[in-house]
């Protein structure tokens, strides 16, 4: 296994972080390393926004769901999808732009979390560690203000980054399902009861399949945070669906 696969292999979400800050040349090679990163027709469809403002960091620590360690992140990045640079761009240059759709901000938030996962890789390889914040997709009328983001952008990745105290450096990463559980042949296989049963035995050590499901499910995907993620993301949709 090669060096670059074993990182792959070994990098965790961290989410404490020591003293020890990230240097400006630290940070400029993670942002260098995030625009490498493939992307539709070279267009670059997001724009990054490096959150330095201290009071800011506090302010999206609980729009975020009030989690501390944002405030606390040496490095905070918001991976924004971004076709508005686009439409100004042909509309500057009188090409008489058509009002982006759904497509549009689905290429878009492909070339943005991709570029967010390169970021995540090369700050691992300097000892940087890194955590995804799915929840500034949350809040939109608040985090429009707050980031000041036009009618064609979308916070589509939040990244909090630093260097892992030996606690996180020491804590099991969660296992993956098995390989067979995750790659199918060809076409789609939707799983039976008993096959997802297997495929999540993992989560469930003490045999309660129908407990954990139910836990889970209230705990994550009936939660408040992930309802009220879904009515931001329809309110961002509204400008990319409304012709």
């Amino acid at each position: 296994m090669n060096e670059v696969i074993r990182s792959l292999y070994d990098r965790k979400s961290v989410r404490v972080f020591t003293e020890q800050i990230i240097t400006e040349d630290q940070k400029r090679e993670i942002l260098m390393a995030a625009m490498e990163a493939p992307t539709a027709g070279n267009q670059q469809l997001y724009t990054i926004l490096d959150i330095t403002d201290e009071e800011l960091k506090q302010q999206m620590s609980v729009t975020c769901d009030n989690q501390p360690f944002i405030a606390k992140a040496p490095m905070v990045l918001v991976f924004c999808a971004d076709f508005q640079k686009w439409y100004d761009v042909f509309a500057a240059g009188g090409a008489q732009p058509r009002k982006p759709g759904v497509g549009d901000l689905m290429l878009a938030v492909s070339d943005t979390c991709i570029a967010a996962q390169n970021a995540v890789t090369a700050a691992w390889s300097l000892g940087i560690g890194s955590c995804y914040i799915g929840d500034v997709m949350e809040n939109c009328e608040k985090h429009r203000e707050m980031l000041n983001l036009p009618e064609y952008v979308f916070p589509a990745a939040m990244l909090v980054f630093g260097f892992p105290t030996e606690q996180q450096k020491n804590r099991k990463k969660p296992q993956r399902c098995k390989l067979e559980d995750i790659v199918q042949t060809n076409v789609y296989h939707r799983r039976s009861k008993e096959e997802l049963q297997v495929m999540f035995s993992n989560e469930y050590p003490n045999g309660d399949f129908e407990g954990w499901c139910q836990r889970f499910c209230n705990r994550k995907y009936n939660s408040e945070f992930s309802r009220e993620m879904t009515r931001s993301v329809e309110e961002y949709l509204k400008n990319f669906t409304n012709k």
